[in-house]
């Protein structure tokens, strides 16, 4: 094939180009063929793993409450295997409410601290930390469940930390901070809901 002199010019730049990088180009492509698949795969995987960890959570959620040792075994298949997926921590609190109402507070506890510090929302991680603060309030580790609140950031469940925390307060003797907390609380509280009643009750009590 016969080409005109401006052709010719610019294959021979274009020869002389690949010559000095096209080394470099092909690795290039084939770096960007691999991370494409290797993310293709990572998708692929993602998704299967979110998958099973559903299905898991779900036989997990209609297990019955009194059966404690099947709960401990599969919450535990998911928290152990499923960390990066949002069932592990939702696994953990269910287990912890069942071994709460077995009387063992102590998996109770350890479940809610692994969910606190573990589950990928944060709405699990504020309702693991009321259920924590809750059971050490219960058994008068005062400073240990203001701690607990205190580490809880999602805004949508201020009203029930601040209604605890009051809780908390006034058990320390520690009216002023209480009485604060109880308001802060009001402020937040569904004001049709029985707390936000309950709450009001509480902080008429103390003299406001």
């Amino acid at each position: 094939m016969a080409y005109d002199l401006e052709e010719q010019e610019q294959l021979d730049e274009f020869k002389a180009w690949w010559k000095k990088n096209g080394k470099m180009a092909t690795n290039l492509a084939l770096a960007l063929i691999v991370a494409y698949s290797a993310w293709q795969a990572y998708g692929y995987f993602q998704n299967k793993e979110a998958v099973e960890a559903s299905g898991l959570y779900q036989a997990l959620v209609v297990t019955e409450p009194t059966k404690t040792a099947e709960i401990k075994a599969q919450s535990a298949k998911l928290m152990e295997n499923f960390v990066s997926t949002p069932y592990a921590g939702r696994a953990a609190v269910f287990a912890a409410k069942a071994n709460f109402a077995a009387n063992d507070s102590k998996s109770a506890k350890s479940q809610l601290e692994w969910a606190i510090k573990n589950a990928k929302e944060s709405a699990i991680k504020a309702v693991a930390g009321l259920q924590l603060a809750s059971i050490l309030f219960e058994e008068k580790s005062y400073d240990e469940a203001n701690k607990v609140l205190a580490a809880i950031t999602d805004k949508g469940y201020d009203g029930l930390k601040a209604n605890l925390q009051g809780d908390v307060l006034l058990a320390q003797g520690r009216q002023p901070e209480a009485k604060k907390a109880y308001a802060t609380a009001l402020e937040n509280l569904d004001l049709q809901g029985k707390l936000h009643q309950y709450t009001q009750q509480k902080l008429e009590s103390l003299g406001v």
